[in-house]
């Protein structure tokens, strides 16, 4: 085979292999840039209302706690559904107290998470279906199980996934999201985890990009060369 023709192969089905993939770089990265970052988060999901003041008066001394909880590590005060609780990182993990009581509120009810979780929609939609997942399914990859996961009724699923043992939201999603993390997926070619910008199959579409465009510039200056032998004849 002669070297233009190899050349020409060569260049041929580079770019037709690298050419799928910026495809899915130009679409991926097209939606990503129309749909606001602000959007995908779903900041505006959460009522963003300024936390209630706490009457300290009659509650559980944050001393009394370390009996409520041994090996207690941290504690903090906020409203809940209404109510001063404590929430608390202890030996056996976290959990929540009635700070008026010190009683244990830990592990949420159905019936507590989904309250929970109204409590903190902005959206006017009803509740869909709550589900108690004890493996965090892959939307919400790396955050802690178990977990309570409310899924409202209106556009774009919104889903909230709230803890049963603190009552704070873990996470929430809705299909922008969903398909955000998908092409993310297609852009970083990183299949599994999603997380790795730098995956080798990034690295190798690089190098066969950088393959492609060498073969396309060994093709040109071929046809440089041809065209002025060609000049040179008739002359």
């Amino acid at each position: 085979m002669r070297w233009p023709a190899l050349a020409r192969n060569l260049h041929k089905w580079l770019a037709l292999v690298v050419a799928v993939q910026a495809v899915f770089w130009t679409l991926s990265g097209v939606y990503m840039t129309v749909v606001h970052i602000d959007i995908i988060r779903g900041d505006r999901l959460v009522k963003a209302t300024p936390p209630p003041p706490i009457a300290l008066a009659g509650l559980v001394e944050p001393a009394r706690l370390t009996h409520l909880a041994p090996g207690l590590r941290s504690a903090r005060l906020e409203t809940q559904l209404g109510l001063p609780v404590y929430v608390v990182q202890a030996r056996d993990g976290p959990a929540l107290f009635d700070a008026r009581t010190g009683r244990k509120l830990s592990p949420l009810s159905a019936e507590q998470a989904e309250a929970r979780a109204k409590a903190l929609f902005a959206g006017e939609g009803a509740v869909v279906r709550t589900e108690h997942l004890t493996r965090a399914p892959a939307e919400i990859r790396g955050r802690p199980a178990p977990v309570w996961r409310v899924e409202f009724e209106g556009a774009w699923r919104p889903t909230f996934y709230i803890s049963p043992f603190t009552g704070e939201l873990v996470s929430r999603r809705h299909d922008l999201w969903r398909a955000y993390d998908f092409v993310w997926m297609l852009h970083i070619m990183d299949y599994e985890a999603r997380e790795d910008v730098n995956s080798p199959l990034v690295r190798a579409f690089t190098w066969l990009a950088v393959g492609t465009t060498v073969s396309g510039a060994w093709l040109l200056l071929y046809s440089f060369r041809r065209r002025r032998r060609g000049a040179g004849g008739r002359a």
